[in-house]
């Protein structure tokens, strides 16, 4: 049974054409970059950097976001080695498989679905919120009774710019990655610019005086906060997603992690510098914090291009963390854990469809009816669950002969991913009980479908 349970992939074979199941190799390190911006860039430099400064950190928040990028840093070094070693796609999934077993690959796959899920949900219900802000600036109303989550009490039934933005994203994948990262390239654009905006003009209302006291809650706020802000870096790990479809993996992968994380940080960083700078941090616990300085300081134009930022910059998590669903779906399909219609290609775009679109339905009910906001926590523990196994699992890998040598390799080996592992870990001892419950249950659910289903219908039965 033991046996059964925990049976490995062989790299060797993982690696070997797969017949008419292969995804095309289309995607350069320009586009993994892109793509990395695109899924990390979204809420958390509109909102994050205001509410954890007034909370947590003040002006401090800049170490925060720091460390927490020292975090994410260590974990992607980790994802980068796997992906340029085993360029195929399904992510920590995949890569649990070959050094921990079918039944801790699975687990894991289970935890990076719910991640990838309940980030879509969340987001484009966040985006639906910043729509409609947007919208009654040109006097353009949405009826509230449409603009919600089911809370009759509130007089919210459904959420349906939240539903019409994930089905728009879904279409849009079905056409094929190549024309969704072209989307995705031009909406990384447009946000960029409107951060390095918001930069360029309120550097020039920073007074140094609002950056005192520094540290106001002392080194625990700080720490209290890099273990919020560590949520505004999730989604790069969704570019390991991506490895089947790459060109030149060994050299794009780590690039596209590495390279997305490090442009991120300096953004976040000169955010927080210049919105504390701009005003004191006590005054920055508003849910649009970045708007909020430049109508301070009566630049209203400037808030209202920032609140179309905003807009397009949610538009890019829901589109990359899509595509981490439903890619993960494909390999759970191809691996016989889901029915085969999970890994079907569509003959026209080379696309999962199928999957694509029961994927989007699935998310669909849950931002259009589920009140999100106690469930935004499971979202950052099956992030860090996967990023433990990553990078315990690199120390693993390493010991195998039979992978291809040339590729990415974690440097200061292997004190940067046991560091790494136990940094996740103590994040993981962060989140509430509540989390702890909700995602047993999420877990106990997948256990039922892997034993009832997936253990029987595995392509591992045939070897």
């Amino acid at each position: 049974m033991k046996n059964v349970l925990f049976r490995r992939k062989n790299i060797g074979e993982l690696l070997k054409k797969n017949g008419n199941i292969q995804l095309k190799q289309t995607l350069g390190a320009f586009d993994l970059v892109l793509l990395g911006v695109g899924a990390i860039v979204g809420t958390g430099i509109f909102i994050l950097p205001g509410t954890v400064a007034a909370e947590h950190a003040g002006p401090a928040i800049i170490f925060s976001f720091i460390i927490a990028a020292i975090v994410c840093a260590l974990a992607g070094m980790c994802y980068s080695e796997f992906s340029s070693a085993v360029p195929v796609t399904g992510s920590a999934y995949t890569y649990g498989y070959i050094v921990f077993g079918e039944l801790i690959a699975w687990l894991v796959g289970w935890a990076l679905l719910l991640e990838y899920g309940l980030a879509v949900a969340a987001v484009a219900t966040g985006w639906s919120a910043y729509l409609s802000a947007l919208l009654e600036g040109f006097n353009i109303t949405i009826p509230k009774a449409i603009s919600g989550s089911f809370n009759p009490a509130d007089g919210t039934y459904i959420n349906v710019p939240a539903i019409a933005i994930i089905f728009a994203t879904a279409f849009l994948l079905t056409l094929g990655i190549k024309e969704s990262t072209r989307f995705n390239a031009i909406m990384v654009f447009i946000k960029v610019f409107v951060i390095l905006l918001f930069i360029g003009v309120g550097v020039f209302y920073v007074e140094p005086a609002n950056w005192q006291p520094f540290m106001p809650f002392g080194m625990t706020g700080v720490m209290n906060g890099a273990a919020l802000v560590f949520f505004a870096y999730l989604g790069f790990d969704a570019v390991s997603s991506a490895a089947e479809e790459v060109k030149s993996p060994q050299r794009n992968m780590p690039i596209g992690i590495i390279g997305s994380l490090f442009i991120c940080t300096i953004l976040y960083v000169t955010v927080s510098l210049v919105l504390t700078g701009m005003v004191s941090y006590t005054q920055l616990n508003v849910s649009d914090p970045v708007s909020f300085v430049m109508q301070l300081v009566h630049q209203d134009w400037i808030a209202g291009i920032i609140s179309l930022g905003a807009v397009v910059g949610m538009m890019t998590v829901i589109l990359v963390m899509c595509y981490g669903g439903t890619r993960l779906l494909y390999a759970f399909g191809r691996d016989g854990l889901l029915p085969k219609i999970m890994c079907e290609l569509s003959k026209k775009y080379k696309t999962p469809v199928k999957n694509t679109w029961i994927f989007a339905t699935l998310v669909a009910f849950c931002a259009g009816f589920v009140p999100l906001s106690k469930l935004a926590e499971l979202v950052n523990m099956g992030t860090l669950l996967a990023f433990t196994i990553v990078s315990l699992g690199v120390i693993y890998l390493r010991k195998n002969k039979s992978i291809p040598s040339g590729g990415f390799k974690v440097p200061l080996f292997p004190l940067l991913p046991i560091v790494s592992f136990l940094l996740c870990l103590f994040l993981i001892t962060q989140l509430s009980a509540y989390t702890w419950i909700a995602c047993g249950i999420w877990f106990v659910f997948g256990l039922l479908i892997y034993f009832v289903y997936g253990k029987k219908h595995s392509l591992m039965n045939k070897e």
